[in-house]
């Protein structure tokens, strides 16, 4: 059997581990070598997030919010901030595709923010820096629509017979 470095050994004596390293084990049956390194998985990879779980958790023990954190917590406001940032990128980018636009500029996000009632309410004292206002007019301040196009439409209309 020929290993991945080129190098030859019996079937019996390779034993290749989840690293790929190759150790090579004795014909008696000894314990193979130990791997040189192995790969650590940290809580965000465990916990199936992109957010850094340690550095939540850092900042809520540098913070002084308690006397203990659990690691738990931290997991959680994790996840919660994922999906809120998840949520305001979909909602901005919908808002950018509808304006023409490749890029989410700050009006998109105000605009995604207002429109949604939940972030609305979150967001209810926060200002979004160059991100405009909604686009309303009042309806007080649109021109009266007259009766005199309606009027000229029917005339027309028995003119004909």
């Amino acid at each position: 059997m020929e290993s991945p470095r080129g190098s030859r050994c019996l079937e019996s004596t390779c034993i290749c581990n989840n690293n790929n390293l190759w150790a090579i084990m004795s014909v008696r049956g000894k314990k193979p070598a130990k791997p040189a390194f192995t790969l650590h998985e940290n809580r965000s990879v465990k916990a199936g997030l992109v957010f850094p779980v340690g550095r939540i958790r850092r900042y809520l023990k540098v913070g002084h919010y308690a006397h203990r954190v659990s690691p738990g917590a931290a997991v959680f406001l994790a996840g919660v901030l994922q999906y809120l940032a998840l949520e305001m990128v979909e909602l901005s980018g919908i808002t950018a595709h509808a304006n023409k636009k490749q890029r989410i500029l700050p009006q998109h996000i105000q605009l995604a923010v207002k429109n949604d009632p939940e972030l609305d309410q979150l967001f209810n004292g926060v200002t979004i820096a160059e991100g405009g206002v909604l686009p309303h007019i009042h309806a007080q301040l649109l021109p009266k629509k007259t009766m005199r196009k309606k009027v000229v439409a029917e005339d027309t209309w028995s003119q004909e017979f």
